[in-house]
């Protein structure tokens, strides 16, 4: 991945790859993923959302938003992370963890102290990664804190220089 460009979730590219992930939750856990989601939330100050490129073409997404209502680490000034995926032909090169490294960055210089996340068991290779990045399991919370497939991760922020 070459490229990280911030854009709005009615981006054609972020569209595109958001239905792309949809597709992808219905073929591991049946069905879509139904969290609430405002557009407005992924605009600055209070989140943001990103397309990687690979060679000019959209390769990844990743956004975060503000979560207030979330206490993790002992902090309640939480960025959940949102959106992530890499397209199958872009698998394996890094593009997950540069899109990763780049959310916790950006969040981290809006405020952020705890990135927060869930995913769920149908995803271990996404487990895998937060897990080698420092994320840590935190008890469940978001739309999916009911189910057993749920796996909710948080990780101390890095401060950003001011």
């Amino acid at each position: 991945m070459h490229t990280i460009a911030r854009v709005s979730l009615s981006h054609e590219h972020a569209q595109r790859l958001v239905a792309e992930v949809q597709a992808e939750y219905v073929v591991r856990y049946g069905g879509a993923d139904n969290t609430p989601v405002d557009a407005e939330e992924f605009e600055p100050p209070r989140g943001a959302f990103y397309v990687g490129y690979r060679d000019g073409e959209p390769v990844a997404t990743g956004a975060w938003r503000r979560r207030d209502d979330v206490e993790a680490l002992g902090s309640m000034h939480c960025a959940e992370i949102k959106r992530m995926y890499v397209v199958p032909r872009a698998r394996g090169i890094g593009a997950a963890r540069r899109m990763l490294a780049h959310l916790e960055e950006t969040a981290a210089a809006a405020g952020a102290e705890v990135m927060v996340l869930e995913t769920g068991t149908a995803q271990p290779e996404a487990m895998a990664l937060y897990e080698s990045s420092g994320y840590t399991p935190i008890a469940g919370f978001g739309h999916y804190a009911w189910s057993p497939q749920n796996r909710c991760y948080a990780k101390r922020l890095v401060p950003a220089h001011k």
